[in-house]
């Protein structure tokens, strides 16, 4: 096939801030995790698919099978469960193990078909 580009677990971004890999990379509405360090104006690349341990709101109750939210305007990002401000990605991941109160980060399987930009 002529037009055959690659399987789509990574693709390829531009970083609008230096980057350290394994953190969130927001790209339109597609949540990734970078494989590498990457500088401002340098392109990276960024898993779309997969299991990944990233940060949450260490107030968030989160349990398995909760919908997602990554907060943009948190630093760093990280996911939420309600309240989703203008810019947050809705949809862009599903908990894989509960995380509650008092704990900073969640098992989240990426979902990159159902995202959304919440406005």
């Amino acid at each position: 096939m002529k037009n055959y580009v690659g399987p789509g677990e990574h693709i390829s971004f531009v970083a609008g801030a230096d980057i350290t890999s394994g953190s969130g990379v927001v790209i339109g509405t597609l949540l990734g995790v970078a494989t590498h360090d990457v500088k401002n104006g340098a392109p990276g690349t960024a898993a779309i698919e997969g299991v990944f341990t990233l940060p949450k709101l260490s107030t968030a109750v989160i349990a398995e099978g909760d919908r997602l939210i990554w907060d943009i305007d948190s630093s760093p990002p990280q996911f939420i469960k309600a309240s989703a401000a203008t810019g947050d990605l809705l949809g862009v991941a599903v908990a894989v193990a509960a995380a509650g109160n008092g704990t900073t980060t969640v098992a989240a399987k990426l979902t990159p078909d159902s995202g959304s930009v919440s406005s």
